[in-house]
């Protein structure tokens, strides 16, 4: 492969020619004293020959072959000092366009030089009517290697994976390191041959997920990767690392440790997502993000129990966004946290103007419960609002508790400190150990929905609900199921003891206004909030009111 190598600074020569320019000048100085020390009979002797007086040329001779052979001494040392110097200077440019061409971790080159040689490379491989393939591949929870085992570790990390894709490329590709855990290589191939690409891409995807052993811990990783063509992708480099990148994002989110090659609709949906972005920052300060309120009920009696509050977004120019857009941008973004508390603050303020009995139950991002400040906030938000605490239930993820689990039982245990319950979200989805349920204090088990819609037509799925409600009647944890579509799922939930659920078959998600009109039919709306009702003057107390 054709990576740059850094070159070695030669040895500084300034010792070596402080000795000759010392030697020198001893010369000059032997030389000079010799000149005074004959001068005034020197020049007389010079004066009478030039005068035809006579003359003592042998003196005159050996003084001035002596000064000639120190000027000429002289001369050359300064000669080569000025050749050591050139030399020297040269050197040093050379170094430092060296380093900055190249990455120093890695010895790849970085971003500028790939710019550069990745132009030369598709000039030469289209002069032969070939193209280039350039991938560019992002490393899969690097941050997460930083995290737990340190810098130094992560940058063993890097200098591996750079080393096992030199050891796949091809020897006339170019390879680069963009910064961080992101990579980039170039490679020609010969017409009709995408295969080639394929192969290397597969190649370093398996190379990568091998362990790096450091220390005494092995530390997996995976990579994702996206490929262009420059025949078919277009044939500046920019353009073609924009859309290797758009592919790699792809990869990603298709399941990771993976390559996709881009397609046109990627970067289709590319342009949707800046555009969600966009007008999301724009969206929270305006209130466009708004809770929706799904029913959760009491599958014996089919009281209705609660609400789990929705995030919606009601964008002016996109409409009714669902929260699998724009939930993963506004965590990629860190926007999550401003976007959660302020649908929070909303949901509260409703809530709190329910009935007493019902409950309201919350989603907690991962991102959200990294940070150490969240239980303070929400107490703020139901401290503002009114809302009682016994009456929330914060719901976390099992992907959760593989990030931090020490700051997940501190976040939870002050939660519960402040008389909110917890849930454990999304169950049997992640790897969940009982280790994990023991060490936090939870309130309640929540069924994944995938496998409780799909208990009518999956044994195994069935299996896995069962399973699940015996575990939490083992643990002493109610068990809550979503996804309650029909009423055989119903049913079949209740024959296995379960005593609460949530899905379409009770209701699908509601605004704040649909909400309030099923609970004040309910007669389940508080004093303050209830409908003021109409009352019907007689002919006697209109006319007593007019006068």
């Amino acid at each position: 492969m054709n990576t740059p190598e850094a070159k070695e600074g030669k040895p500084d020569p300034s010792a070596d020619n402080t000795r000759q320019d010392l030697i020198a000048g001893a010369i000059l100085f032997a030389a000079a004293l010799l000149f005074v020390a004959n001068g005034s009979k020197a020049m007389g002797q010079v004066i009478a020959m030039f005068g035809g007086f006579g003359a003592g040329v042998e003196q005159i001779l050996t003084i001035a072959v002596l000064l000639n052979a120190a000027l000429i001494i002289f001369g050359y040392r300064r000669y080569r000092d000025l050749q050591a110097e050139v030399a020297h200077r040269a050197a040093a440019e050379e170094r430092a366009r060296s380093l900055a061409a190249v990455d120093p971790l890695t010895n790849f080159y970085n971003r500028r030089s790939l710019q550069e040689r990745g132009r030369a490379l598709i000039a030469q491989a289209h002069a032969h009517g070939q193209s280039v393939a350039v991938m560019l591949l992002d490393l899969d929870h690097f941050k997460t290697v930083n995290d737990i085992y340190g810098h130094e570790a992560g940058d063993v990390v890097l200098k591996i994976v750079a080393e096992r894709i030199s050891l796949i490329l091809p020897g006339d590709a170019i390879a680069a390191r963009l910064g961080g855990d992101e990579f980039a290589c170039a490679c020609i191939l010969d017409a009709g041959r995408a295969e080639t690409a394929e192969h290397i891409a597969e190649d370093i995807v398996a190379a990568l997920t091998r362990p790096i052993v450091h220390g005494n811990n092995d530390l997996v990783i995976s990579t994702s990767l996206g490929i262009v063509r420059s025949d078919r992708d277009g044939d500046e480099i920019d353009s073609l690392l924009r859309r290797a990148d758009i592919a790699m994002y792809a990869a990603k989110k298709a399941g990771r440790n993976r390559h996709a090659w881009f397609a046109p609709a990627m970067e289709e949906e590319l342009q949707r997502r800046n555009a969600i972005e966009a007008g999301m920052r724009g969206g929270i300060a305006a209130g466009e993000f708004v809770p929706y309120y799904e029913p959760q009920v009491d599958l014996a009696t089919g009281d209705l129990l609660g609400f789990e509050m929705l995030a919606r977004w009601e964008s002016p120019t996109l409409g009714l966004v669902l929260p699998d857009q724009f939930i993963p941008i506004a965590e990629e973004s860190g926007m999550i946290s401003a976007m959660s508390l302020h649908i929070m603050r909303r949901a509260f303020t409703d809530a709190r103007n329910w009935d007493s009995a019902l409950s309201l139950s919350v989603n907690i991002s991962p991102s959200q419960l990294r940070d150490p400040w969240l239980s303070q906030k929400i107490l703020k938000l139901l401290l503002e609002t009114g809302f009682p605490a016994s009456r929330l239930e914060i719901e976390i993820t099992e992907s959760c508790l593989f990030e931090n689990l020490e700051l997940a039982k501190t976040i939870v245990q002050s939660l519960k400190n402040q008389g909110i319950r917890v849930a454990l979200d999304d169950f049997g989805t992640g790897y969940s150990s009982l280790a994990h349920l023991r060490a936090l204090p939870l309130d309640r088990i929540k069924i994944d929905r995938s496998f409780v819609t799909a208990m009518g037509e999956s044994r195994e799925s069935a299996a896995i609900v069962n399973a699940i409600a015996r575990l939490g009647e083992s643990l002493g944890l109610p068990v809550i199921a979503e996804g309650v579509e029909t009423l055989a799922i119903e049913t079949q939930l209740l024959g296995l003891g379960l005593a609460k659920g949530q899905g379409w078959h009770f209701g699908k998600p509601m605004t704040i206004e649909q909400t309030r009109k099923m609970l004040a039919e309910r007669n389940m709306l508080s004093a303050r909030d209830a409908p003021k009702p109409k009352i019907s003057l007689s002919a006697e107390a209109r006319s007593r009111s007019a006068g």
